[in-house]
């Protein structure tokens, strides 16, 4: 065998090694190859919180939202009484392979379920809602308070998560904005917000030590003039002190002129009216009201539509069962109809704009759908905003359609795409409108927050009274002093892989993660009890190591070592 040959057997003696040396390390805190802190894992039903001080005053813990895009989830804390808003989702990044998302660590409220007077639901997103079927179990099934459609997602994610499990909620419909509820000892009412979502609500959550004011995303809409569509001046006169929770996902973003949507609307009817080939639009599912427009376009211009995408599909579907939207009977088509039509007059409806996998659009792309293929003369619109997270993953699907249409049109081009997320100037805006005591960026990663704190300031907001917190810091709020406070809660990774929650540990994923850039190496042989000998032929396997049928030379000689191994 020549070197080459040599280190490959190293190599996997090496990676077996490595393997055996991970399953059997247990505690300590080691460094990944990256340097950095690996993920921690913690088993909630198994591990009791650290006690904590006697609580004084209004506490705010965030479990999730403060370091990342998603995973959103705040404990509110009173008197002995617990309200929770929202339970959300992260997705995983490219160093967790094999995990499907990741929930919040609700190792905090382990012993308190019965203190938990609601969870308030703000709206309907993923970030949002998709741990809810997870953490409502095991926190003994609270009482959960939402709007329509958002408990209608719920009550969906749940059915597909645990079938007759919605049977265990106990729900408060939040009929109108107007209405107001008591959970224990707080004041609980609710304020108008813009969103990319149906039925999103601002919260407020008024305790004797402090009032929290909480828009869960918002954004501000503009109108043909570009003033803004809404102002939250009257939220100024709510009990003092105040205290503002701020989501900040566009607190670098400076533009100043945001198209109105009528004029998105307006971008959108001239593409759909005049294309010569079929028009497929990617987009958010959750956009139920953007899509309910478009489905109104299409009817008065004679064209037919196809949804596409199970989310897509299925909020529709509820959408269509509260009354939301209404579309013609002869516009929606089955997607498996769609050769019957003339390319030009049919309107595909998508999701997968964000570039995910096995998502539509991918499959549009990559020519694997069943029934659209994609033509020079297409149109695509990509009506949404980037993730941030996801540019390397968009442009690499856009960089596919260049090569395979000749229409693609996004937001770079074209207003065919309003943001569910504020920018810069409209936090500014509402913190003069509002004028919190208190100012705290959330929802966000940790530099969207200090860009945030930093736009507070140019307003003369005062430097102290602005607080950049991570997961499970601890906010008090007690004789009009606010102040972190030094106990802190658990907000570890629960990796979800499957339907397991919290399987997979940070062994586990150390272990997938050197599967992936070393590859495997299977021996498979078989030893016969009585003789000790070889019995039949040797199998080698290999994925992600050697292409077998190109390497007989390296299959052959490690034959060899296992012939010399098993004889020893």
């Amino acid at each position: 065998m020549n070197n080459k040959e040599v280190n490959k057997i190293l190599a996997i003696k090496l990676l077996g090694q490595k393997i055996k040396e991970n399953r059997t390390k247990q505690g300590g805190v080691e460094k990944n190859s990256e340097g950095r802190k690996p993920y921690q894992f913690n088993r909630v039903k198994n591990e009791a919180p650290k006690p904590l001080q006697k609580i004084k005053g209004l506490r705010i813990i965030p479990l999730g939202g403060q370091e990342e895009v998603g995973r959103n989830m705040t404990v509110f804390e009173y008197n002995g009484d617990i309200v929770i808003l929202d339970m959300g989702i992260q997705f995983p990044e490219e160093d967790m392979p094999g995990v499907d998302y990741i929930v919040p660590d609700a190792s905090y409220l382990k012993g308190k379920e019965d203190r938990i007077r609601g969870v308030i639901f703000s709206h309907g997103h993923l970030d949002h809602i998709g741990a809810a079927p997870i953490l409502l179990k095991q926190l003994n099934y609270p009482t959960i308070l939402g709007r329509d459609f958002t408990l209608a997602l719920i009550k969906r994610k749940m059915e597909d998560y645990e079938k007759d499990s919605v049977g265990r909620l106990k729900i408060v419909n939040i009929k109108n904005i107007e209405q107001k509820i008591t959970l224990g000892s707080f004041k609980v009412s609710f304020f108008k917000v813009e969103h990319s979502v149906m039925d999103a609500v601002g919260v407020v959550l008024e305790t004797p030590d402090g009032t929290v004011i909480h828009p869960g995303d918002w954004t501000i809409g503009r109108d043909e003039k570009g003033q803004r569509t809404v102002s939250y001046e009257y939220l100024s006169k709510l009990p003092r002190p105040t205290v503002l929770m701020l989501e900040s996902l566009g607190a670098t973003d400076k533009s100043e002129n945001d198209a109105p949507e009528s004029k998105m609307y307006e971008n959108l009817e001239k593409i759909i009216s005049t294309p010569k080939g079929k028009v497929i639009i990617a987009t958010f599912s959750s956009q139920v009201e953007r899509i309910g427009k478009i489905l109104e376009i299409c009817h008065k211009l004679g064209k037919k539509v196809a949804l596409d995408g199970y989310s897509m599909k299925t909020n529709v579907e509820i959408a269509r069962e509260l009354g939301y939207i209404k579309p013609a009977k002869d516009v929606l088509i089955d997607m498996k109809d769609a050769a019957k039509y003339p390319e030009n007059k049919l309107v595909v409806i998508c999701t997968g704009a964000q570039g995910e996998g096995n998502a539509v659009l991918s499959r549009i792309v990559n020519g694997n759908h069943r029934q659209i293929k994609l033509n020079k003369y297409d149109t695509i619109v990509f009506s949404s905003s980037v993730i941030p997270g996801n540019e390397r993953t968009i442009q690499r699907l856009k960089d596919n359609l260049y090569r395979k249409c000749d229409n693609v049109i996004h937001t770079d081009m074209m207003d065919v795409h309003i943001s569910g997320h504020c920018n810069a100037s409209d936090i500014q805006a509402v913190i003069k409108q509002i004028k919190p005591d208190y100012y705290l960026p959330v929802y966000a990663n940790h530099y969207f927050l200090k860009e945030a704190a930093k736009l507070a300031i140019e307003i003369g907001f005062k430097k102290e009274n602005i607080f950049v917190l991570d997961n499970g810091n601890i906010l008090q709020l007690h004789k009009n002093k606010a102040e972190i406070i030094k106990e802190k809660a658990k907000t570890d990774y629960i990796f979800i892989d499957g339907l397991g929650v919290g399987d997979i540990g940070q062994v586990v994923l150390r272990d997938r993660q050197v599967l992936a850039q070393d590859g495997m190496f299977v021996i498979t042989v078989i030893i016969d009890s009585k003789t000790k000998k070889i019995s039949g032929g040797i199998q080698i396997t290999s994925r992600g190591f050697i292409y077998v049928k190109e390497n007989f030379d390296l299959v052959n000689a490690t034959k060899e070592v296992v012939k010399k191994v098993v004889a020893k």
